[in-house]
């Protein structure tokens, strides 16, 4: 499997799973949050980083709105990537047979992703993710969830 065509899959794989894609990542929002994914190819290998990013509607004063300054500049009020359980699929130096990969891509969706991103639509989902220490909220980020 190539690159072009994992990115086929993963797209059918985000968007069976409610992500919306537009700019060149994929959105999931509600009106308190703005879930983006973003594939980042790497420099140093034949890889990707799965970049995860939310935006919390009203934080510091701002308004979000789905665009490709929130993809490509943009970290988020909360920044994570995949966890390492996961890392293999994106990883293309590992060998792994495209059938295996696909079913480890929905594993990392059904598993992670689309649990994680329900919680994270919300603010106070967002705080229980930070007490269960699976997000790590920056002084500023967790004053303003208050």
């Amino acid at each position: 499997m190539n690159s072009k065509e994992f990115k086929n899959i993963f797209d059918t794989v985000a968007k069976a799973n409610d992500f919306e894609k537009a700019f060149g990542g994929w959105f999931k929002e509600s009106s308190e949050c703005i879930i983006v994914l973003d594939l980042q190819k790497s420099n140093f290998g034949d890889y990707y980083e799965l970049n995860i990013k939310i935006f919390v509607q009203g934080m510091f004063g701002n308004k979000y709105a789905k665009s490709k300054d929130l993809v490509k500049k943009h970290t988020g009020d909360i920044f994570t990537r995949q966890p390492n359980d996961y890392k293999d699929v994106l990883d293309f130096d590992t060998s792994m047979d495209d059938e295996k990969r696909t079913e480890k891509l929905e594993s990392l969706f059904s598993e992670f992703i689309v649990p994680f991103a329900n919680k994270a639509l919300s603010r106070i989902g967002l705080k229980e993710l930070a007490e269960q220490e699976k997000i790590f909220l920056l002084p500023a980020v967790k004053e303003e969830l208050v």
